[in-house]
């Protein structure tokens, strides 16, 4: 899938504040690491707005940026100041690291990748001694506008086009996770927070997920197909998600942290 980094940024601020919220559970020195001796990892950097937060933290330490978006990536490198972190184009469900490392970061990834069960232990495999493993991913799944969307593309005039899209419940209960990574962690908070988002625009829960959990729909149709479909879909999230009095519309947003210690 070609992400549109453009899209994915009009809301920058919302989707950065739950990547503001794991970074202040990680200590200032993970596994003890500062400076030029602390290895970090951002998988899934995305457009580099995590990556740069990251940078500023830890000003000094080897931070690499992994994606597997070029489009992505590209515009990851023209974030200003981040002439030292190392960019890297590879699909993060095979990803390791060449040296154990201190802090794995990962923002908003794991509701797109399939078998946690293989992956997540693998990088904590991956963590070097008191190494952290910090990730946030979307558990939105149940809410009105995903399940538009899922139920659009499994109707009788979208199926033949989109029902293999579908996929309902991406991320696991949260006990699920423990269960996992109990095993391989000194310590394993995990924890659950719905943000309520104040959005502004005309149908601006459209254009939140234009840019995250619609694309892939739209980008199986063609143009013709691409707009009725979107129409469908704006008259049920219309109803769904109405304008508050004052203009803004409030969208309710579910998130799973993970915050593993090795």
């Amino acid at each position: 899938m070609k992400w549109d980094p453009s899209q994915y940024l009009k809301f920058d601020r919302q989707r950065t504040q739950p990547a503001l919220d794991l970074m202040a559970r990680v200590p200032v020195a993970p596994a003890g690491r500062t400076g030029t001796d602390l290895r970090i990892t951002d998988l899934g950097c995305g457009p580099g707005t995590v990556t740069k937060l990251l940078h500023d933290r830890w000003s000094g330490a080897w931070i690499t940026g992994v994606d597997g978006s070029g489009e992505m990536l590209t515009e990851a490198r023209r974030m200003a100041g981040l002439d030292a972190v190392e960019w890297h184009e590879a699909d993060i469900t095979k990803w390791a690291p060449v040296d154990p490392q201190h802090l794995i970061f990962s923002n908003a990834v794991f509701h797109w990748l399939d078998r946690h069960d293989v992956i997540l232990p693998r990088l904590m495999g991956a963590l070097g001694a008191d190494g952290v493993l910090a990730v946030q991913m979307a558990a939105n799944h149940q809410a009105p506008s995903h399940q538009a969307i899922f139920d659009l593309a499994e109707s009788k005039t979208w199926g033949p086009y989109l029902a293999p899209l579908v996929c309902r419940e991406p991320v696991g209960a949260p006990k699920e996770y423990y269960d996992l990574l109990a095993p391989l962690a000194r310590q394993l908070d995990i924890w659950t927070t719905e943000y309520l988002y104040h959005l502004e625009g005309e149908t601006p829960v459209v254009e939140w997920v234009k840019g995250s959990v619609l694309k892939p729909f739209l980008d199986a149709l063609d143009d013709a197909q691409r707009e009725r479909f979107l129409a469908d879909f704006s008259q049920t999230i219309a109803a769904a998600y109405p304008a508050q009095a004052d203009g803004r519309t409030v969208y309710s947003f579910r998130r799973l942290f993970i915050y593993a210690v090795r």
